[in-house]
Formats: structure tokens, sequence, C-alpha cells
């Protein structure tokens, strides 16, 4: 088996936990590979020096088929690693360096451990949906997908417009801050600060969500994944930009977007003792009596 390390230098790395995660890749006889970034940071905390074989950049690249992506930091980090796999069938697991992590749900706190798991196969994969976005991007991006969820936002004091259709039919003209279609995966990002559902992650379907809409009456809809989403965004007094997960481009007055389910889904590997309802229960701290 092949690991992809990932990484990223904001990430508050430990050099204990770096040192015991490549004494395990050692000691199990993985084959391994980092991110350009990464890579520096390895060798100051450990003192291993890698070839240029063992380091990546932008895109992960092609991979033996039993390869396994581990991404060391919070969901943002998982999310840029996903984004370096363009689309690649490789599974993505995630390490928890102490931040709310709803995709990062494996812990840090014995690496060999997880590691031993890893090579024993204790570990499950589930199939997450990915967003694939059309549209006007007066920058190309270099990818059109997205795990948690796309957006269209307002970039200065006025409001922006978003006429929304589903399957062709309208649904209704958002006025504020813009709109959010999120996956069941990123139910627990950005929408669920705006007031979306919680969804659980094997549901198909997806989520439209406003951000401060100036009618009260405008709720968060919950559609079939089999839809197709269209956005036609009217920004005359105010700069708009959309986000793929992490990933920012400003867009002109009048620009249209199609969201639609992308046809290959990612897959996110976890421990077997750990479930998105243990994930959800402790970091959202339900069935606590906080009532003092």
């Amino acid at each position: 088996m092949k690991i992809i390390l990932f990484s990223r230098p904001r990430v508050a790395h430990k050099p204990e936990v770096l040192r015991e995660m490549l004494r395990a890749i050692e000691r199990l006889g993985f084959d391994f590979a980092v991110n350009v970034e990464f890579a520096p940071i390895l060798r100051h905390a450990t003192g291993c020096m890698l070839p240029p074989r063992q380091i990546y950049g932008p895109q992960v690249g092609e991979q033996p088929a039993d390869s396994l992506m581990i991404c060391y930091g919070g969901d943002g980090t998982l999310l840029e690693g996903v984004h370096r796999l363009h689309g690649a069938p490789i599974p993505v697991m995630g390490i928890n360096a102490g931040h709310l992590g709803f995709l990062t749900s494996a812990p840090n706190s014995d690496i060999g451990l997880l590691f031993q798991q890893i090579a024993e196969g204790k570990i499950q994969t589930e199939p997450r949906s990915l967003l694939h976005v059309e549209g006007v991007f007066p920058q190309q991006p270099d990818s059109y997908l997205a795990l948690n969820e796309f957006t269209v936002q307002r970039h200065g004091a006025g409001m922006i417009v978003v006429e929304t259709w589903v399957d062709a039919q309208m649904v209704g003209t958002y006025h504020g801050d813009g709109v959010i279609v999120a996956t069941p995966t990123g139910s627990t990002a950005y929408s669920l600060s705006a007031g979306g559902p919680v969804v659980a992650p094997t549901c198909r379907c997806l989520v439209i969500a406003p951000l401060a809409s100036h009618n009260l009456t405008m709720r968060p809809l919950v559609i079939p994944d089999s839809s197709v989403i269209t956005f036609h965004v009217q920004a005359r007094r105010s700069d708009a930009f959309v986000t793929l997960d992490n990933r920012n481009y400003p867009i002109p007055h009048g620009a249209t977007f199609s969201i639609r389910r992308a046809e290959q889904p990612i897959f996110l590997a976890v421990p077997h003792n750990i479930s998105f309802y243990d994930t959800l229960r402790n970091k959202m701290m339900w069935g606590i009596d906080i009532r003092g």
C-alpha cells in the first residue's frame, strides 16, 4: 500500500506526532509520498530528507490502485487534499490536528494504532458526493468539483440577487448576501452556519441555503441530488464571487451557473470504530447537560 500524505504550512504540526507517523510508515513497510509544501516541515521536524520521486505538487498524479491519502490538519486541509486528487479514485482519510473537524474525524492521539488499523484493513470507506459546476468563470478554475459546497456571495456593502431554478423550474429570487448549494457532507460546514439542516452523508440530496436573505420567509431547501440547479446572478451594486469549497473566483454581473452532482464520488476512509453519528454527537456536544 502507498500512503499519500498531505498537509499545509498553517497547520499546528506537532513534531512528536510527525515522528510517530514516519516510524509507523517505516515499521509497516508502506511506500509514501508527501506534497511539496509539507516536505520541508517534515524535514525540519524529523530530519527526514525525501528524494524528488516522493514529493508531489499541485496534482497527485497516477498512483497504485491500493493508495490511501491521509490529510493531517483540519477540514480545510482535507478539502485541499481532495482537490489535489482531481477526481482520482483514491480514498481519503483525515487526521484531526486539533480543530472542529467533521471530515478529519480520526484522532491524532495514537498515530501508531491508526496506521496499524490501516495495515490490517480495519478501515471502512464511505462514498461522498461531489458537486460539478459549470458557468461563467473569468478566471479558469483548475477543477470544477467541490466536496462541501458551491456558493455565490457578495463582496462589498451592496446586496446581490440570485435567481434560482431547479430542473428548469423557478424556485425563487434570493436578495441578500448570496446562496449556498451544499452536499450532505457539506451540510455540517458553511450551510450549517447559515441555518441549513444536518444531513446524514448517505442521503441522496442537496441543500440550497440563503445567506442573510432580506426576505425572512426564505428558508433552506432540500432537493433530490438528481436535480440540476441554475443560478443567475445580478450584482450591479456590489462585487460578487463564487466558491468551490475553499477556492474563490470573482464573477461579473449577469453570470449564470449550473450545479449538479458529479458522476464520480470520492471515498472518505474512517476507522471502523468511528461513525458519522459519533462525530456529530461529540463535535456538537449533543446530550451534554449545560444547565449548570
